[in-house]
């Protein structure tokens, strides 16, 4: 039997069903009927997290690998995912977790004191709640991240944000950096791959931004013929500076065929150093390149002088040139949060 844990973010319907109103896909439920994300059930008249602190999976990384590279760089995260998603991505890396629908996967439970008790435990400065969507265990991760402020511990959300407005206050509220899948500026990507909608993504992006302390790092894995447009990249890297700033890192990722998605091609080099000129010609200071080696991509430049105030090799940390939360030859203010 699953561990249910009791939700708030719902109402009830004209005709007795249940809405979800977690996220924008507003399920509507029947006694004992499943949302889109698997985790939320409607058992006795109520909306509950099923399975609450269940886990799939658990490591540590470092907090490049979120990608987080402005977040307290060359530290470590404690890293765990559940099951489930309130996106059906077609090209999902996860997959196997994030379109289960059964708990065969989930290996253990994890108390939220319990998580923050390992976090000290190992050595990590934070935890990151990753590998599927953590927006579907609001109520665990609202008190994971208190258990883990208690003990000093930082927060991440590696997510879709793909939620209404009123969780989505009482979700980032205890979230100390979020990394937020874009994955394309076109409203028709979204309906037909991933089943969602891109506006209230953008919307939380906004909010990120403008009424929180969250750090904000976004990334849009670029994938040959459907996203990889240079209009598409030139309108959306015009709007995150226009809306969020020139100070948000923007990741692009190479793609490589899975799931739904085994017959496109990987993501050409050329087109990540394409995506990341535009984002750089339009005003964005920190724009990286992932899942490929490229040398220039890696690296933190120091938006006045132009010099690497943070060096890297992959995701692995060579050196820093960062002193007191600034660049070490000019004395520009970093753009981030330094670990220790």
């Amino acid at each position: 039997m699953s561990n249910d844990f009791p939700t708030t973010y719902w109402h009830v319907l004209k005709d007795g069903r249940l809405q979800c109103d977690l996220c924008p896909n507003a399920c509507k439920l029947k006694e004992e009927q499943r949302g889109i994300c698997f985790l939320r059930q409607r058992k006795n008249n109520q909306i509950v997290l099923t399975h609450y602190g269940e886990v799939s999976g658990i490591a540590i990384d470092p907090i490049e690998k979120k990608p987080l590279y402005h977040f307290m760089p060359g530290s470590r995260a404690l890293s765990f995912g559940t099951i489930g998603c309130n996106l059906k991505c077609k090209f999902c890396q996860n997959w196997n977790i994030s379109e289960a629908t059964d708990d065969s996967l989930l290996s253990q439970t994890v108390t939220p004191e319990t998580m923050a008790r390992l976090a000290v435990q190992h050595q990590c400065q934070s935890v990151a709640f990753t590998y599927n969507e953590p927006i579907i265990t609001l109520e665990y991760t609202v008190n994971a991240s208190k258990a883990c402020h208690e003990l000093g511990i930082k927060t991440i959300a590696v997510t879709n944000g793909y939620i209404c407005p009123n969780p989505r206050k009482d979700f980032f509220e205890h979230i100390d950096a979020a990394h937020v899948d874009l994955k394309s500026f076109n409203e028709d990507f979204y309906r037909k791959i991933t089943g969602s909608k891109l506006q209230p993504i953008l919307d939380t992006l906004v909010y990120l931004k403008q009424q929180t302390n969250v750090w904000l790092e976004i990334t849009t894995l670029i994938i040959p013929g459907f996203n990889d447009d240079e209009k598409e990249i030139d309108l959306m890297t015009r709007w995150i500076h226009e809306n969020l700033g020139d100070d948000v890192p923007l990741h692009f990722t190479a793609f490589h065929p899975c799931h739904k998605m085994q017959n496109v091609i990987p993501t050409p080099i050329e087109s990540l150093i394409r995506a990341r000129e535009i984002a750089l010609k339009n005003g964005l200071h920190y724009v990286y390149i992932g899942n490929l080696l490229h040398l220039e991509g890696h690296q933190t430049y120091c938006k006045k002088c132009g010099k690497i105030i943070i060096e890297r090799q992959g995701i692995a940390l060579i050196g820093t040139h960062i002193i007191d939360g600034a660049c070490a030859f000019c004395h520009t203010r970093f753009d981030g949060k330094i670990f220790g």
